[in-house]
């Protein structure tokens, strides 16, 4: 048997999809289990021992139908037996499409149910501390037999070197190790995901003025700027706790160096996501227009907690669809002052640094 798992797209969507990998390799030992991602998440499956295959799809390479067409006819020549489509979109759906696999499982949607053997319904409020993102995509395994999952936490791999090396770091930026270790999802993937830089000094400043920590920034050398707009507006006290220059030289260095942290704090996001799989305790912001419901994984008010503007202000969501919240997304982040979230984080914090 020959399995195919497609995940396009973001770095948490694809970590989280490769729980499907795993299910997958239990019930089915024998199989050869293939993952179709996009080029820029690789780091987060490398040494994954539940796939056989990686199928990088490029979208710079295969931008335009006619190429997205020949890239799914090549595919094809695999002979899949089974699909499971995690994505469910054009790049996608295109792909299930062109393919022979006479197994094909995705979710439920008007007007593609044909492309699939086996349509799921997405349910809308979750049944576990798992969130709708995880909870969705172990649907996607009942076709196949698979009505109580072998695993629900999607996991990350770091080798013996990776784990030594960040170790290394650490000692060179003589990073205190009789303190515990805050790393801060300091931005979003873009704007609309970004908490107010200035709200975000606030809560890293509240961090430094009342617990002894180790804080490390995370943002990529091109988001530099952004991230010394934040460290400009801390206190000296926190200044002196923040270790601004130590970053991870790649993806696969962060998550060596996220490995090394015991809390997250800040933006939802990728950092969040591979930070939660390294078994790392989260306090999360998120976006006004991203559905807390669905990316909440985990939370259980202790280990994983997080806050969202609705949270605080419902009146502002009614009849309000994510789509019109994101055009407005900086008028609701106006709203989501630091001092709405204080006494949360303080919660979360004491509990765990003190």
């Amino acid at each position: 048997m020959k399995i195919l798992v497609i995940q396009h797209k973001m770095i948490g969507d694809v970590l989280i999809s490769s729980l499907l990998c795993e299910n997958l390799r239990k019930k089915f030992p024998n199989a050869i289990i293939d993952y179709l991602v996009n080029s820029n998440t690789l780091p987060v499956l490398d040494n994954n021992p539940f796939i056989d295959n990686i199928i990088v799809f490029n979208e710079k390479e295969n931008k335009g139908i006619k190429k997205l067409v020949s890239f799914s006819k090549k595919l094809n020549q695999n002979e899949y037996s089974v699909i499971i489509d995690a994505y469910s979109k054009l790049q996608s759906w295109i792909n299930v499409f062109i393919n022979d696999a006479p197994k094909k499982i995705s979710y439920k949607k008007t007007g593609r149910t044909f492309l699939y053997t086996d349509n799921v319904i997405k349910h809308t409020h979750p049944n576990s501390d798992l969130g709708l993102a995880i909870e969705h995509r172990l649907a996607l395994l009942k076709p196949l037999g698979i009505n109580k999952p072998f695993a629900t936490e999607p996991k990350l791999y770091l080798t013996d070197n990776e784990i030594l090396k960040a170790k290394e770091s650490l000692e060179i930026h003589k990073v205190k190790s009789n303190r515990k270790t805050v790393m801060i999802s300091l931005l979003g993937s873009d704007d609309s995901k970004t908490y107010p830089l200035d709200q975000m000094a606030k809560m890293v400043d509240f961090l430094g003025l009342n617990y002894n920590v180790n804080i490390l920034f995370n943002y990529f050398p091109n988001q530099k700027k952004q991230a010394l707009e934040v460290y400009k507006q801390l206190s000296e006290d926190t200044k002196s706790k923040v270790y601004f220059d130590l970053l991870g030289g790649d993806l696969r260095s962060f998550i060596a160096l996220a490995n090394e942290c015991d809390l997250i704090l800040g933006n939802d996001g990728g950092a969040i996501n591979m930070s939660k799989a390294l078994g790392k305790k989260s306090f999360i912001i998120f976006s006004p227009w991203i559905d807390k419901k669905v990316w909440a994984t985990f939370e259980d008010g202790i280990n994983h907690t997080s806050v969202h503007l609705k949270d605080y202000f419902p009146e502002k969501f009614i009849h309000k669809k994510n789509k019109e919240i994101k055009k407005q997304v900086q008028d609701f982040y106006s709203h989501f002052e630091f001092n709405l979230i204080k006494e949360n984080l303080r919660n979360f914090l004491n509990l765990h640094l003190k």
